[in-house]
């Protein structure tokens, strides 16, 4: 039996993932040390895998270790300048303080591969340090840089015509040579500080030599005619329905007539103000059921409006519970959250234009599995229209059907957990034949 070192960004969207992935090496009798946020170390625990807590970096899986200086700043900017304040202060300069961490846990945990999700720097350059075989799974959207894409973080779609494709590659080279050239520099000077050379590979396309796990369907990804072949589609990781969970006491309305209409907030753009008040409003004279989740906040401490008789709002449902029951969501285009409602049919309203969501959303659109509203604060008139235009137009559903027949094809722990023993096993890279 092998054993694995997992690093996850201490964030939900990066660890949710990597649970049913773990789950199922412990079944083959494998060892894994998964080393994260402290709030997340039930959830580690759980799968059978031993936690190693952040010791040496800003631990922010709970966003209190935050300084308000950081996130003040944060908030005062948008678009590609909050893109690239997000990659250095939550990405790029953790890395040293994971190299440390990771490099004392080594010592105590000999591991034979290593494992990290994409945005995970430090596991990347112990494995360089160390020479040891890794493995990488992405926790968003493929990011790669690719001729057929346009740059990512832009949210435009990939296209046959000529004036588009030659739009992308300018786009391309623009961002790479000027816009997020700083960056490399930047990540250079972390490299440094931990003994590692220059690198000139550009942010988006560090990747794992060996084997680089895409927790999707390639019927949801841009194709790309010159994907490097450690890349595996593996079809969605998704989180499974929970012993634990208790219905709330209108849950048996689910099974009434009316249209059932989800809005969920998200984890991490969580200002009630951007989506779910204003589809409150676009829907308050509706005739549907509205389950609403908040993004983990108290009902009872929200300044909403006053509620219609047809809102039901929880600070949290699991998606497995909910999401066979519901017609359409509305959401700010989470990647994990989109996934899970394309695995149960469910065609989607996405709004949203911070971190990675407008690449999600042009997928979507793209996909033809939803609306794409392109903004991340839509008005209840946008709203209302694109609800109404999901639950009349066939379509739409037709094809979110087809990708759920999809996703079905695939059992996404057990082809990720035999790539990565393959990994173990022949220590080089693993590649599409």
């Amino acid at each position: 039996m092998a054993r694995f070192l997992l690093g996850t960004i201490p964030v939900i969207g990066h660890v949710s993932p990597a649970v049913p992935v773990v789950r199922e090496l412990i079944k083959r009798g494998h060892e894994v040390c998964w080393y994260t946020g402290q709030a997340f170390q039930t959830t580690v625990e759980q799968t059978g895998a031993k936690f190693a807590p952040i010791r040496s970096w800003l631990d922010y899986s709970d966003l209190k270790n935050v300084p308000e200086s950081v996130m003040k700043q944060r908030d005062g900017i948008e678009g590609v300048e909050r893109l690239k304040f997000d990659l250095k202060n939550f990405f790029i300069d953790p890395a040293a303080g994971q190299v440390k961490d990771l490099l004392d846990l080594l010592y105590e945990f000999p591991a034979d591969v290593l494992i990290a999700d994409s945005m995970f720097l430090g596991m990347a350059w112990v494995a360089e340090q160390k020479q040891l075989p890794w493995a990488e799974f992405d926790s968003s959207a493929l990011a790669l840089s690719s001729c057929d894409t346009a740059p990512f973080g832009l949210g435009l779609q990939p296209s046959n015509t000529l004036f588009r494709w030659l739009r992308n590659h300018g786009l391309r080279w623009f961002f790479q040579q000027t816009v997020l050239r700083p960056l490399r520099a930047y990540t250079n000077n972390v490299r440094s500080q931990v003994g590692l050379p220059p690198s000139p590979v550009y942010f988006f396309d560090r990747m794992s030599p060996f084997l680089y796990l895409c927790p999707c369907i390639p019927e949801f990804e841009y194709p790309r005619s010159d994907l490097p072949p450690q890349v595996h589609f593996i079809g969605p990781l998704l989180s499974q329905p929970t012993a634990e969970f208790t219905p709330p006491h209108w849950w048996d309305e689910l099974n009434g007539n009316r249209p059932v209409i989800h809005v969920t907030q998200g984890t991490i753009a969580t200002n009630l103000n951007d989506l779910l008040v204003p589809a409150l409003r676009a829907l308050e004279t509706e005739d549907v059921l509205v389950v609403a989740t908040t993004g983990g906040a108290a009902t009872d401490t929200l300044n909403l409006p006053l509620l219609p008789a047809h809102v039901r709002i929880e600070p949290f449902i699991p998606h497995a519970q909910l999401l066979p029951h519901v017609d359409v969501m509305i959401t700010n285009g989470g990647y994990n959250g989109v996934q899970i409602a394309l695995a149960h049919g469910v065609p989607l309203v996405v709004a949203g234009q911070t971190e990675e969501k407008p690449e999600i959303a042009a997928r979507v659109e793209w996909a033809q599995v939803g609306i794409n509203l392109r903004t991340g604060t839509p008005t209840p008139a946008q709203i209302q229209k694109a609800v109404k235009t999901l639950l009349v137009d066939s379509s739409y559903r037709t094809r979110v059907k087809q990708l759920q027949t999809q996703m079905q094809q695939y059992n996404a722990p057990a082809i990720a957990a035999n790539l990565i023993e393959r990994l173990a096993e022949i220590k080089r890279p693993v590649l599409n034949t």
